[in-house]
């Protein structure tokens, strides 16, 4: 899957990929920037591939593209779908691991399903919510995160690990709606989930805060993400 792409050099593009079993490559495809590219238009974001490889030392080269399946052509014209697939790229390319397939058919799996959503942010949240417990980064959502009272607790932060009881609660928690966490819990799972407007932004909220926690830095497709919000 291409999930992002830079210019090389004079008429070349690098061009990350990633891969169902082999975590994240790069590859630079030659030529590409030439009208007459044997490559044409294959090597884009949302695209999956069937590519043939060259090994190099820093860099591997593309010999062979094939398109297995497009999702851009119902996502790139729609704001809301298109800035949330950014969003799920970027994510995936810090969030991957060697030799593991669970991301690679995570993020297809949420491509297809987005460009027919009418909520795509909530799609989005649940492709973090999953890749995040894949890494092990899982938050409590119902039982205290610090001291396991049951919940459910109206108080969430990122440091501890998600919903926070009373006594535990640290400074800079976020007062948050119980409902919100719930609404969490069954996306994370896979279940389907009615949310107001107020709610599906709350959640996407503290998501957000999450993610960039656990990464220790800013994912700037959710700010671009976040400027259409407000």
């Amino acid at each position: 899957m291409v999930i992002r792409s830079y210019d090389f050099g004079e008429a070349d593009r690098v061009i990350v990929l990633l891969t169902k079993n082999h975590g994240l490559v790069r590859a630079v495809a030659k030529g590409v920037r030439r009208a007459k590219s044997r490559f044409g238009s294959r090597l884009q974001l949302f695209v999956n591939l069937d590519v043939q490889l060259y090994s190099g030392r820093n860099l591997a080269t593309i010999t062979q593209a094939d398109t297995v399946d497009y999702f851009g052509a119902q996502i790139i014209d729609d704001y809301d779908k298109y800035t949330a697939a950014c969003v799920m790229l970027e994510a995936a390319e810090r969030l991957s691991l060697d030799h593991d397939p669970f991301l690679y058919e995570l993020v297809v799996a949420t491509l297809s399903t987005l460009q027919g959503s009418e909520q795509p942010m909530l799609e989005l949240d649940a492709f973090l919510l999953k890749a995040m417990a894949h890494a092990g980064w899982a938050p409590s959502l119902f039982n205290c995160a610090q001291c396991g009272a049951p919940g459910p607790h109206h108080a969430f932060h990122p440091a501890i690990g998600g919903a926070a009881c009373g006594k535990c609660r640290p400074p800079g928690a976020a007062e948050v709606d119980t409902e919100t966490l719930h609404i969490m819990w069954l996306i994370a799972h896979g279940h389907k989930a009615e949310a107001t407007v107020a709610q599906a932004g709350e959640a996407h909220q503290l998501i957000r805060a999450l993610l960039q926690w656990h990464l220790e830095r800013k994912v700037n497709a959710l700010s671009v993400m976040d400027q259409q919000l407000k």
